[in-house]
């Protein structure tokens, strides 16, 4: 009788539920629920050619006692992507593109912290964030959209 050796096949990967990993690891203390569903939607709706530069998790919502909207904020070498998972059904996903994109305002809080998305249209605001990983969040995201903004704008002067 022979025995058929069967090869575990790897799953898919997830890169932006591990980049929010590596957030976490890095700056302990954020406030979040249900990570790995908020970063499946995100990756539904990665682009061909798009990829995770940088990912963290907070609340989708200005109040530091409200600690049940938890989303998952992606920047991409795109755009910026927050995913947020409902309870029971449906998800919400909001897009940034660097052209709708106006300012990034963080405000620490005693515990916790808060960084504001300012767009064209509307505030994003995500809350619950550790207090250390502020100086790491601007930095990326700040850094990344005035490049962007750079080559969008040379772009349309041409």
């Amino acid at each position: 009788m022979a025995f058929i050796k069967l090869e575990k096949t790897s799953e898919p990967t997830n890169p932006v539920y591990e980049k929010v990993q590596e957030f976490n690891k890095k700056h302990r203390g954020s406030v979040a629920w249900r990570v790995k569903k908020h970063c499946e939607v995100i990756n539904m709706h990665l682009n061909p050619g798009e990829y995770v530069l940088y990912a963290f998790a907070g609340q989708k919502n200005y109040s530091f006692t409200d600690i049940f909207t938890t989303c998952v904020v992606c920047l991409t070498n795109k755009r910026i992507l927050i995913g947020q998972k409902g309870v029971l059904f449906g998800y919400y996903l909001t897009s940034i593109t660097p052209d709708l994109f106006n300012d990034l305002k963080v405000h620490q809080g005693l515990i916790w912290s808060r960084v504001i998305i300012d767009t064209v249209k509307e505030l994003v605001v995500i809350s619950n964030i550790s207090k250390y990983a502020l100086d790491d969040i601007e930095t990326n995201i700040t850094e990344f959209m005035m490049e962007e903004k750079k080559k969008y704008n040379s772009t349309t002067e041409k």
